[in-house]
């Protein structure tokens, strides 16, 4: 008897560790994949599952388990996503978020619970600033570098008046702040429109505001299915020849396929800034371009364009630590380097985890094969930095 008690022990000791070792990465990424906003969700998995088959599904040494959850373009479900991604699944890392009000009501949920946060979208000024956090980091960009890039260009341009278009949520607001920073000339008009699964898509109202201000410019940020309805309302107004259009992420891949078979050619020639494009000159972003267009027949985003780095800082923290996911510091050190191949070429983390990076000034394009595309024209900052930065306390 004593004899097999000792076997019994001795069994129950060796098979201990593999019952209770972490044997796998569990990463939980949430985004939209119901509601009309779904199209930028379900491009962002397709960048994810890309980048987790360029690394064969591997970090650290183990293998990784990716769930999805839908945040239904709602705080309040987007909230409850996380929390049973962090208290059922108990996954290591909580990434994606595309709407800045929906990253704001879920943050608490994930660091409290001392998991990693990553955006691969949503830079609302308060997580770079007072609410930044020490497990936060973002593979995008803050909500109002890539407006500021855009008032830029407008000074340059010669543009000395504006009229102002964006929802009423977070990131709109922190898009109009952004463009009127930097922008030397007058704000004309501004209109904050309703936001959510009930979005206002009608603009006919603001347009006609916009036509009789006389303002030299258009500027707008209009994401998702609201992109392509005002470009077409922008054309049917007649406002093409009129009042030049200038936007940030509303003109994309994912909007162009449908403006170009809808025929809508005014968007040709119009100018977006952004801190990536498709024909960057990088190779992480060339085989990354190419494997997105060879599985999906078009041209990739910056929504999948960041949601695949997001996957691949997150693996170069599993690596750096040989896949130890208990040791937390380890992660973090390894992620403040920002070491690793990114599709926007080398960059740096400020202080409070916001990407330090370069912005572009861009143009809707045709390639050499007919599709619609947009081309680098220009590099509008070096290495910027967001302005939140200085009241992070990290």
């Amino acid at each position: 008897m004593k004899t097999l008690l000792k076997s019994a022990l001795a069994a129950s000791l060796l098979a201990a560790p593999a019952v209770f070792a972490a044997d796998e990465v569990k990463i939980g990424f949430v985004t939209t994949l119901t509601t009309p906003a779904a199209a930028i969700g379900k491009e962002m998995e397709q960048a994810v599952n890309l980048a987790l088959e360029h690394i064969d599904n591997t970090m650290g040494g183990k293998p990784v388990k990716l769930i999805m959850a839908d945040d239904g373009f709602k705080p309040e479900t987007g909230k409850q996503a996380t929390d049973k991604l962090v208290k059922q699944d108990d996954v290591d890392f909580v990434a994606g978020f595309i709407w800045s009000h929906v990253l704001l009501a879920s943050r608490k949920s994930a660091l409290d619970a001392g998991k990693f946060l990553i955006s691969a979208n949503a830079g609302p000024s308060p997580v770079a600033g007072k609410l930044c956090h020490e497990n936060f980091f973002s593979t995008s960009w803050q909500n109002d570098q890539t407006p500021m890039a855009m008032g830029e260009v407008l000074n340059q341009k010669g543009v000395k008046s504006l009229y102002v278009m964006a929802p009423n949520y977070a990131a709109g607001k922190n898009m109009v702040a952004g463009v009127e920073r930097t922008f030397k000339g007058d704000i004309l008009g501004k209109d904050l429109t309703k936001w959510g699964k009930d979005a206002q898509l009608d603009f006919s109202a603001e347009l006609a505001k916009a036509k009789a201000s006389g303002a030299e410019g258009i500027f707008v940020f209009y994401p998702g299915k609201a992109g392509p309805a005002f470009i077409r309302q922008y054309e049917q107004a007649g406002l093409r020849d009129t009042i030049p259009l200038y936007t940030v992420f509303t003109v994309d891949a994912l909007a162009l396929p449908k403006l170009q078979e809808g025929g809508l050619k005014g968007v040709l020639g119009s100018q977006m800034t952004a801190f990536w494009s498709p024909d960057l000159d990088v190779p992480a972003n060339k085989k990354f371009v190419a494997d997105f267009r060879k599985k999906h027949g078009v041209y990739p985003s910056n929504y999948a364009a960041q949601s695949y780095d997001s996957i691949m800082l997150i693996k170069s923290a599993v690596d750096a630590v040989n896949g130890d996911l208990d040791d937390k510091d380890g992660m973090r050190a390894a992620m403040e380097k920002a070491d690793f191949d990114s599709i926007r070429g080398p960059f740096t983390y400020g202080n409070n985890h916001m990407p330090i990076q370069n912005f572009y000034a861009r143009t809707v394009i045709e390639d050499a094969d007919g599709n619609w595309t947009t081309r680098i024209d220009s590099t509008v900052y070096e290495n910027h930095q967001d302005v939140y930065a200085g009241e992070c306390k990290l």
